[in-house]
C-alpha cells in the first residue's frame, strides 16, 4: 500500500506489473485521512533521503505501526531512539530496507499485538512546554509588542 500521488506513479505501476505483483500492490493516491490505513498497517516504512521532524513516522507509530526508517539527516534517528524503537537503515539502500521490512513483518506475524511507542515528547502540549521553556530562558527585555512600554 503506497499512499500519495506523484510523478513516479506510472513507474511504480509498471514495476509492480513487471515483477508480477500488480494484484498485490495498492496505490490509492492522495488520502486526506491516512490514519485509517496506518491503524491497520502492521509496518510503516519511511524511505526519505532527508527529513526535518518526520511527522508521518510519528503518526504511524502513534497508530501502532512497527516502523523502519532511513537514517537520513533530520529527526528519524531521534524519533526511533537511535534504533531502539525500529530499525534505521542507510538512505538509498533498498536491500537494507527490504531486509528490515521483512524482519518487521515476520515480527508482526509472530506477535500481532500492536506496539505502544513512547511518543509523548512529540505531542502538542510537549512542544508548547518546550517553546515556553526556551522563551522563558530568553532575556526579558521587552514584554509587549514592539513600541509599547515594558
Amino acid at each position: 500500500m503506497i499512499l500519495g500521488e506523484g510523478k513516479e506513479r506510472g513507474a511504480l505501476e509498471a514495476l509492480a506489473h513487471e515483477l508480477g505483483i500488480g494484484g498485490e500492490v495498492r496505490l490509492p493516491g492522495f488520502e486526506p485521512n491516512p490514519f485509517r490505513y496506518m491503524a491497520r498497517a502492521p509496518v510503516f516504512a519511511l524511505s526519505s533521503i532527508y527529513e526535518g521532524l518526520p511527522g508521518a513516522l510519528i503518526q504511524a507509530m502513534a497508530c501502532g505501526c512497527r516502523a523502519i526508517s532511513t537514517d537520513c539527516p533530520g529527526g528519524s534517528r531521534e524519533v526511533l531512539e537511535d534504533g531502539a524503537l525500529g530499525p534505521l537503515v542507510r538512505p538509498r539502500d533498498p536491500a537494507a530496507m527490504a531486509r528490515g521490512l521483512a524482519a518487521l513483518l515476520d515480527e508482526a506475524a509472530r506477535t500481532p499485538a500492536r506496539p505502544r511507542h513512547p511518543l509523548g515528547r512529540f505531542t502538542e502540549a510537549a512542544a508548547v512546554d518546550q517553546y515556553l521553556d526556551v522563551l522563558g530562558a530568553a532575556p526579558a527585555t521587552r514584554r509587549g509588542p514592539p513600541g509599547t512600554a515594558a
